[in-house]
């Protein structure tokens, strides 16, 4: 006979969409809530094969596991007739919550607080909007949900941030046996001086093949570390191998030119994060990797996901315009166009072309952005002190 679930505090729904972007925050938001004592979560997900991918203890077959102290529930059509729902419940990025839940939710005295926790956007627009109550009616009764917006100002919700991270990247960008113990787990060397190592988790774009072209031709050293997925095909056709692309597998080392391309597993979110803490340069995608990127405190660009009329392009300059502030006017200019050229899809080879007089530049930026973005808290933080007067 299997114990009672106990009474949880927060109930987080997501839906996997893109495969890892939606899933990845809910799942790092989930474990800070409950590694940080604030109380029992449950998460509920409907695509467990692709969250599997992200969360290797995870058994996709089950309707419902724990998991680092998470309860996770398979999320379909038919709910499980026991079901009470938690004190707050977080709808992760407007995934809408079944009838049925949000009725048991009307039922409760008092009822849970109910979150819609937005995507996030460096948008001006974000600061009036968050915060906001929205009714929802029920039958006779009446629900205030309210949005959440994450941002990178004070007037916002913030970024997810474990309390110990930055800390812990610390030590880890410090300890040269460590890293050169991490290298020699990829089979890699430890890094020779002169050398860079570029980590690259985008979607597709021809601004990729252009760059791995100048990577192969230039005279600096580079090693790719390539998580295996959708930016495959333009890497390895940038770098003239084509022809590998039928057989390609984790673990590869191949070679052209100047470059050597380390093919790479999908990890869990906390290797993901040691590799962004010891590469020089990080080409990331969506908003987790996004966000993980700018806590790595290394030189990042953005491949921000694409939306129809190119409105993602009008929030990736709103994001530059917060994190460019603080550049000298020339490094900033360049940095905006390299973002700008990999989301169109355009030719970086003159771009790339300025990393030797910028890098130790955009290195320091970095740094002293990554400590900008906690002075007004994190994410959790932020939410916990929201709820206070909700609760």
């Amino acid at each position: 006979m299997t114990s009672p679930l106990p009474r949880f505090d927060w109930d987080i729904f997501c839906c996997v969409v893109d495969n890892f972007g939606d899933i990845g925050v809910t799942w790092r938001l989930a474990r800070q809530l409950e590694q940080e004592g604030h109380g029992a979560v449950r998460l509920w997900v409907d695509d467990l094969a692709s969250f599997a991918r992200i969360c290797p203890g995870l058994d996709p077959a089950l309707e419902s596991q724990w998991v680092d102290g998470i309860h996770i529930q398979h999320w379909h059509d038919t709910l499980p007739a026991d079901t009470i729902p938690a004190r707050v419940v977080i709808e992760a990025f407007a995934c809408e919550l079944l009838a049925p839940f949000i009725e048991r939710m009307a039922e409760q005295s008092p009822p849970p607080c109910w979150i819609n926790l937005e995507y996030l956007s460096a948008e001006s627009w974000v600061e009036d909007c968050h915060g906001l109550a929205s009714p929802q009616r029920v039958g006779s009764r009446s629900l205030d949900k309210y949005f959440f917006f994450p941002g990178f100002s004070a007037k916002t919700g913030g970024l997810l941030c474990e309390r110990a991270l930055q800390a812990e990247r610390d030590r880890w960008q410090q300890d040269e046996a460590g890293l050169a113990a991490y290298w020699a787990s990829l089979s890699l060397p430890p890094k020779q001086e002169g050398e860079l190592r570029v980590s690259l988790f985008t979607y597709e774009s021809e601004a990729l093949t252009s760059l791995v072209e100048s990577w192969c031709q230039g005279t600096t050293p580079v090693t790719l570390l390539l998580p295996l997925g959708r930016s495959l095909h333009d890497v390895l056709r940038g770098a003239g191998l084509a022809d590998a692309i039928p057989t390609a597998r984790a673990g590869d080392l191949l070679h052209s030119g100047n470059l050597a391309i380390k093919l790479l597993p999908m990890t869990d979110q906390a290797d993901y994060d040691r590799l962004l803490w010891s590469c020089d340069l990080n080409l990331v995608r969506g908003e987790d990797s996004f966000v993980r990127a700018q806590w790595a405190a290394r030189p990042f660009l953005w491949h921000i996901y694409q939306q129809e009329e190119e409105a993602h392009l009008i929030k990736l300059e709103h994001f530059l315009d917060h994190y460019l502030t603080d550049l000298p006017a020339e490094c900033g200019q360049w940095l905006r166009d390299f973002d700008l050229a990999l989301n169109r899809g355009e030719d970086c080879r003159a771009l790339w072309a300025h990393w030797p007089r910028y890098s130790a530049i955009w290195q320091q930026h970095g740094r002293s952005w990554s400590q900008k973005l906690q002075h007004d808290g994190d994410l959790v933080t932020r939410l916990v002190k929201f709820l206070e007067s909700r609760i």
